[in-house]
């Protein structure tokens, strides 16, 4: 796509950060651990599942799709971010802007559609009709979730954010941008691309505000569905500790989606404050795909296990 047929601005200064003074390099710092250890994390997580059998589950395959989804939207905003918080802002290339917006649009696209699939995961684990089977009998849970069921869930999820991306993309390819280049942000984001149109993006944001049934409403709402069925099916279960135990397989998503939805929604419902949208987006851009391993992690005791086996393996492979 020839972007730069369309656009008179070659180049555009992304402010970021301003009045940082002596906290800049501490942020830089503290953003460029975050970026290591979110990279690292998410690595971590899909090394120990495609190594232990034990793993190799429907929800630890979603796990690691979600994994590398969170690098990817991680090295997409993080790198480009230090040099701006560095050098107090930056200018990057209109293609390069564009091309930032698209990843972005990419990894967020995912994540949502992925964490509605988990949720269903959760959902067949739990509510099954034979609930109590689901629970006990693994063999009645992956008759529904095998492994072709999963990769065909992937795969269409891969499809409806291509579908997503590639429509906004031809679209905004259309448009003129012959005005101001200053985008008050850390990264391209939509709404300030579209505030650097000369064009008429009228239809461009009716189309966006369409394109959000698919993959930020729906997905939301079947989670949502998806999650009264487990929690009034926990409530069924007579005993605390089975309850417990149930709901301890679905919490580490649970605080996930709660994560980032509820940053997605602040975000809609401050809409002009800039200040405030800079730091709810960096919930959802850096600090989700840090904590997402994390969370899984710390609170999972299945790879807890493997992660032990994994290290105790290379230990005695470095000894021999």
């Amino acid at each position: 796509m020839q972007f730069s047929n369309s656009s008179e601005v070659t180049e555009i200064l992304l402010l970021g950060f301003q009045n940082l003074e002596s906290f800049r390099i501490c942020f830089f710092l503290l953003l460029l651990i975050i970026f290591c250890v979110t990279v690292c994390g998410n690595l971590l997580i899909i090394l120990v599942v495609s190594y232990s059998r034990s793993l190799h589950s429907p929800m630890y395959f979603f796990l690691t799709q979600l994994s590398f989804t969170d690098i990817m939207l991680s090295s997409t905003i993080v790198p480009n971010m230090l040099h701006i918080v560095l050098l107090e802002g930056t200018s990057v290339s209109f293609i390069g802007c564009l091309t930032q917006f698209y990843f972005f649009l990419t990894s967020e696209s995912l994540e949502c559609l992925l964490l509605t699939v988990m949720s269903y995961d959760r959902y067949q684990a739990i509510c099954n009709p034979l609930h109590y089977n689901a629970i006990c009998n693994p063999l009645h849970y992956t008759s529904v979730m095998d492994l072709t069921f999963c990769v065909k869930a992937v795969l269409l999820c891969w499809v409806i954010m291509l579908a997503v991306t590639l429509t906004l993309s031809i679209t905004m390819s259309e448009l003129q941008f012959c005005g101001a280049n200053v985008i008050d942000h850390f990264f391209c984001d939509f709404d300030p691309l579209l505030e650097l149109s000369c064009s008429d993006t009228f239809f461009l944001k009716l189309e966006d505000m369409i394109l959000v049934v698919p993959y930020v409403l729906s997905p939301f709402i079947v989670i949502l569905v998806s999650y009264i069925y487990i929690i009034v099916t926990i409530l069924k279960i007579p005993s605390v500790s089975g309850r417990q135990k149930t709901f301890s397989t679905c919490s580490s998503h649970l605080a996930v989606v709660s994560l980032y939805y509820g940053s997605l929604i602040m975000i809609y419902l401050f809409p002009n404050k800039k200040s405030v949208k800079k730091v709810l987006s960096l919930l959802y851009t850096v600090v989700t795909p840090l904590l997402n391993p994390m969370i899984y992690s710390l609170s999972n005791r299945d790879i807890k296990q493997a992660f032990k086996k994994l290290r105790n393996k290379k230990v005695v492979c470095l000894l021999n």
